[in-house]
């Protein structure tokens, strides 16, 4: 895996692209996404794709996954995550006794990034199920 980081407009900021030529833009003054707010995405999205690939091989109807990210970081420098709160919405036909175990799954065993962060963050990663058309009588 290698990627090509590398100066653009203005000041502090950058363009990552892979070797297939796909870029992101990243900076460090608040023009595009940080470093450290790409490190929560990474974590989001590592582990929103093995849920659906889990949950697709459980046979759920997944429609949409939405994953919001918490993280908080030390006050020392450097300013390190400490915590990080992944919120998982996943709507469709699913069981949440299923979406459970594929967010478990994926934390536990699949999702690089979160793995790897795990080795010095606490991570936490509830799971909320919505199903479409079911609404409760109040």
């Amino acid at each position: 895996m290698k990627i090509v980081l590398e100066s653009t407009y203005g000041d502090m900021n950058f363009k990552g692209t892979n070797e297939r030529g796909q870029s992101i833009q990243l900076s460090g003054n608040k023009e595009a996404v940080s470093p450290m707010e790409s490190v929560l995405m990474a974590a989001a999205a590592c582990s929103s794709i093995d849920v659906e690939m889990i949950l697709k091989k459980m046979r759920q109807d997944v429609e949409s996954i939405v994953v919001t990210v918490d993280g908080t970081r030390s006050d020392a420098i450097p300013a390190v995550f400490t915590k990080m709160h992944l919120h998982y919405i996943i709507t469709g036909k699913i069981k949440e006794d299923k979406a459970i175990k594929a967010v478990e799954m994926s934390m536990q065993q699949y999702c690089s990034v979160s793995l790897m962060l795990a080795k010095s963050v606490d991570i936490s990663h509830p799971v909320e199920v919505i199903i479409p058309g079911l609404h409760e009588q109040s």
